[in-house]
C-alpha cells in the first residue's frame, strides 16, 4: 500500500513537471504561439513582396516592349515636353494667407 502510494506521488510529481515544460519551457506552448506569429508576419511581408515583385515585372516588360509606355514615363517623370507644348509646374505647397493681410490688418 505504501509503495502504490509512493509510485502516485512520484507519477504526478513527474506529470506537474511536464506539464509545466508543454506550457513555459523552451519548446512549449508561449514559444510556438510566438513563433506562429512571427511566421504570419513574415508571410503577409512574402506576400507584399511577391505582388510588388509581380507589380515591376510588369513595369519592365512593359518598358522593354511598349513605346507608348516608354514615352508616357519619360513625360510623367522626367518632364520632357514635345514640340509645341507647354509644361506647368506646380508646387505642391498651398500658401495660406493669413487672416490680417487678407483683409488689410482691420480686426
Amino acid at each position: 500500500m505504501t509503495w502504490r502510494v509512493f509510485i502516485l506521488i512520484a507519477l504526478t510529481l513527474i506529470n506537474i513537471v511536464l506539464f509545466g515544460r508543454m506550457i513555459w519551457g523552451v519548446t512549449g506552448l508561449l514559444e510556438y504561439s510566438e513563433l506562429k506569429n512571427q511566421h504570419s508576419i513574415l508571410q503577409k511581408q512574402q506576400n507584399d513582396l511577391d505582388a510588388k515583385n509581380l507589380t515591376l515585372s510588369r513595369e519592365i516588360r512593359m518598358l522593354q516592349s511598349d513605346n507608348q509606355y516608354i514615352e508616357k514615363m519619360i513625360h510623367q517623370h522626367l518632364h520632357y515636353v514635345r514640340e509645341n507644348e507647354v509644361l506647368y509646374l506646380f508646387d505642391d505647397t498651398v500658401k495660406i494667407i493669413s487672416r490680417s493681410t487678407r483683409d488689410g490688418g482691420k480686426n
